[in-house]
């Protein structure tokens, strides 16, 4: 009876840790848009994601009941062991810090699928419902993965069927302007930018755009076939690629007269292979407008310099009397605005219901009297590099709170070397809250860098550190947490 009661608690304890592990792995897919691409160059920056600290103990206790020892004693151990980590689940269960996906009606038939697998398998090894326990811990990386890829299937095929069908509603609007922004930054704040402007001129009615995060192939589409409306004169369209052909199949959708390149770098090397890949795949943009389409290139950057003199359409180069780098953006918006026959006073009317002139960061107020900017919605190089210049131009004390950049691929050393010597030259203090590149930060910021995961510690320190009036920028993805803890 004693033998039996044993898995049985084990089983009762391991339940809490799997799902919370499950759950991770699926948070991770979903927050890596379920692209195999993307989570290989996570993991290759951070192994423990698939090859956690726990496996040691796994492979022990494996090895344990396949040795010449009392299984039975190895039994105990082992519900002790699930015990600790079951109890441990259970509580960060309570307290709402398991990391979970947004249930989505994809995620929520991925979910299903992996939890029946696992209860399914559950019973089935019943008889073995140790081992079983042991081996499904090791290879639980491999099932997620095998369910994201069995719903990836049908849902890859209805996303063609979305793109097709949202082309041929596309074709219907023959006097539709189309207006396509991409670059590896700046488009979303150019795409607000231009928006605010051309709703002056033509009302809000009239211009469609595609929403905040809204950049890819399928999220096109979907803007296409859910919002686009016959009274609609004028669609910007935001264009975003992990690889090449990605922007020429949404240029295939909507099929854009005008295009903007707002700026090249590094972001998303990991993914495309190459700098010379992420040229040739934002230039994608400009070789699918038509023979009297127009392009626009951002003169601070010397890649779109490069494919402005590449261009044989109209074209035009804009951003040369910009000072402070970031501000480009909106003067990308304004040359556009003016091509399309938008008058100085009606463009500088529709700039003054601009709150922000520098795209992609919110000011607001912090606890005891703080500034802080919030650039919370994305993260590259020459965003960094941007936001820490305007921080400059603020008298008080100054601190950047973020996490080391991802998918840099082999650019990601000399980038984050930039970022470090940037924040020597701008910053009091800098926290770091991934530890990926700090050691490159660090060499080039030094003593003004430090490396401080936990969100509350990180309060702790800024409370210890900030005076009324002083600023903190939240660069990329800091934790909902601080920035909750950071709020007036």
């Amino acid at each position: 009876m004693e033998s039996n009661i044993v898995p049985i608690l084990i089983f009762i304890f391991w339940f809490f840790h799997i799902q919370r592990r499950m759950f991770y792995y699926f948070y991770f897919w979903q927050l890596k848009m379920y692209r195999l691409d993307r989570f290989l160059e996570e993991i290759q920056r951070n192994k423990r994601i698939v090859l956690p600290k726990i496996y040691i103990f796994i492979l022990i206790f494996l090895l344990l009941f396949y040795l010449p020892v009392n299984n039975i004693l190895t039994s105990y151990l082992l519900a002790i062991f699930y015990l600790i980590f079951g109890f441990y689940s259970f509580i960060l269960l309570l307290t709402k810090k398991w990391k979970l996906p947004v249930f989505t009606k994809k995620m929520i038939v991925i979910s299903a699928l992996g939890f029946f697998v696992w209860a399914f398998l559950s019973f089935y090894f019943w008889e073995k419902i140790i081992f079983f326990i042991l081996f499904f811990e090791l290879l639980l990386p491999i099932l997620v993965f095998l369910c994201v890829e069995i719903i990836e299937v049908p849902a890859s095929l209805f996303r063609r069927y979305s793109m097709l069908k949202a082309g041929k509603k596309r074709d219907k609007f023959k006097d539709l302007l189309v207006i396509g922004i991409t670059g590896s930054y700046g488009k979303s704040s150019t795409k607000e930018f231009l928006y605010t402007l051309l709703s002056q001129k033509y009302g809000k009615d009239k211009v469609l755009k595609t929403a905040s995060n809204i950049n890819t192939e399928i999220g096109i589409a979907n803007t296409v076939l859910k919002e686009l409306k016959k009274e609609h004169k004028i669609f910007i369209c935001e264009m975003g690629a992990y690889k090449k052909g990605e922007i020429k199949t949404s240029c295939n959708i909507v099929k854009p007269k005008i295009g903007v390149i707002t700026g090249i770098n590094e972001q998303h090397l990991a993914t495309f292979g190459s700098l010379e890949n992420i040229i040739k795949g934002k230039y994608e943009l400009i070789e699918s407008l038509p023979k009297d389409g127009i392009a626009f290139f951002n003169v601070k950057n010397k890649y779109c310099v490069e494919l402005y003199q590449k261009a044989q359409i109209k074209k035009f180069l804009y951003g040369e009397n910009i000072k402070l780098q970031g501000l480009e953006n909106i003067e990308g918006a304004k040359v556009v605005a003016r091509e399309l026959g938008m008058q100085e006073e009606e463009i500088e009317r529709a700039c003054e219901g601009i709150e922000n002139k520098f795209g992609g960061i919110q000011i607001k107020k912090g606890a005891n009297g703080i500034n802080i900017i919030d650039a919370t919605y994305s993260a590259n190089p020459d965003g960094v590099m941007a936001h820490l210049e305007y921080l400059k131009t603020f008298p008080d004390r100054k601190v950047i709170i973020m996490p080391c950049l991802i998918e840099l691929g082999k650019a990601s050393k000399e980038v984050h070397k930039r970022i470090g010597q940037k924040i020597a030259e701008v910053c009091d203090l800098a926290i770091i809250t991934t530890k990926d590149r700090f050691k490159e930060i660090k060499e080039a910021a030094g003593e003004k860098a430090i490396l401080i995961e936990n969100p509350k510690e990180i309060f702790e320190k800024i409370k210890t550190f900030c005076q009324s009036g002083d600023v903190i920028l939240l660069e990329s993805r800091v934790p909902q947490e601080l920035i909750n803890l950071l709020k007036v």
